[in-house]
């Protein structure tokens, strides 16, 4: 076991000290904004009780599909269930299922439901609502299948690329949006977040070297120049968070608590565009690094050209993902356009559509322009000066 802990090389403890200690920043600054929360009186979300249930008895079904619903049936059911969690596990209940177009859990014998709570007045529990379906072993089986196949395809590399997705999201749930709430800046923080999140995941997927520093920084600026961009047009246009569709229930439910909901707008495409941003950058990086390991003798000048030509075929594809997956969240605010038939002045200037647009633009712009800087600065970093000798082989 010591001769095989010997055998590890420096750099290599080096990284695995990096990554502990970015852990460690995480995980304190998590604690930190967690332990310094004011105490807040209980929202009405949290005092609801929900419980997963099992569908023991169709007692009665009067529902059925209308021309219109598409198979969807609507009416009601008179359900016995038998909680399976929570503070009444094993009661068994009866309640009514309503099924409307919209609100549609069309239950059968060992369906497993939600179910919302409330206690009378003596204590014994009664059945609210049916909200939704358990859809937990589903979304946790599918969860479980896409890391399985990313670490079996990508062994250690899928690992580490996994490390990085859990460092990434846990990042923006424990330390973003707490943050936000408490009034901190929202662009500066995501670039923050941008900034501690790229690092953390390339050093976790290729380690210390010039390819990650080139790849991190010229990610940082990309996904800069999308917010920048972002921002500008929203200036001119105006527009901010506060023409978000989500912005009357932010300002109800937690303008007391000191958010700058008109940051939230250019927030969200920074963290939006990290993703692809990040692609394109390692891309580019990653592929210079191996020309230049192939042929040490390259020019700054003739590796920056190849790292141009890299990235251009990078750039249209991933300029239509991130257009394509803004296009894609709005499609049904597209189909009403089309149904209403609405004159094209108003369709451009509609907010949904100004929002997605800026959104899907301004990503492809920080991909645009991370292309270039990658391949600037990995020619800098990487490539051999003109003027400079190269060494004689061993």
């Amino acid at each position: 076991m010591k001769e095989k802990l010997k055998n590890i090389p420096h750099r290599r403890w080096t990284e695995l000290g990096i990554c502990m200690v970015l852990a460690l920043l995480l995980l304190v600054w998590a604690l930190a904004l967690e332990l310094t929360e004011p105490e807040r009186e209980a929202t009405a979300a949290q005092k609801r009780q929900f419980a997963v249930a099992r569908v023991l008895d169709v007692l009665e079904d009067n529902a059925e599909t209308q021309d219109w619903t598409e198979g969807r049936r609507i009416g009601q059911q008179y359900l016995e269930i038998e909680i399976l969690t929570g503070d009444w596990k094993g009661a068994v209940l009866e309640t009514v299922n309503y099924l409307t177009i919209y609100t549609n859990v069309d239950a059968k014998v060992g369906t497993r439901i939600i179910v919302r709570l409330e206690a009378d007045e003596t204590g014994a529990p009664y059945i609210l609502s049916v909200p939704n379906y358990n859809r937990t072993p589903v979304l946790l089986g599918l969860i479980a299948v896409f890391a399985l196949l990313l670490v079996v395809i990508g062994r250690r590399k899928g690992l580490m690329a996994l490390l990085g997705l859990a460092y990434t999201l846990a990042s923006v749930w424990f330390i973003l949006i707490p943050m936000l709430l408490r009034g901190a800046d929202p662009i500066l923080t995501a670039i923050g977040i941008v900034a501690l999140t790229t690092a953390a995941s390339l050093i976790l997927l290729t380690g210390l070297s010039r390819k990650t520093l080139c790849a991190t920084l010229g990610c940082i600026g990309g996904v800069a120049a999308a917010g920048l961009f972002a921002a500008l047009c929203g200036t001119i246009s105006p527009l901010n968070g506060f023409n978000l569709t989500e912005a009357e229930e932010l300002i109800l439910r937690a303008s007391d608590r000191g958010i700058r909901i008109s940051g939230l707008f250019v927030s969200g495409i920074l963290i939006a565009s990290l993703g692809a941003v990040m692609d394109v950058a390692m891309s580019i990086s990653s592929a210079c690094w191996e020309l230049r390991e192939v042929d040490p003798a390259l020019t700054r000048g003739a590796l920056f050209r190849s790292g141009m030509n890299i990235g251009r075929d990078a750039m249209g594809t991933m300029a239509n993902t991130l257009i394509l997956a803004f296009a894609g969240s709005s499609l049904n605010v597209l189909i009403l356009f089309q149904v209403y038939d609405y004159p094209m002045i108003q369709l451009f200037n509609a907010d949904s559509i100004a929002v997605e647009l800026i959104r899907g633009v301004g990503g492809s712009i920080g991909i645009i322009l991370t292309v270039p800087l990658v391949a600037a600065l990995s020619a800098r970093i990487m490539g051999r000066n003109k003027k400079q000798p190269q060494k004689a082989k061993k």
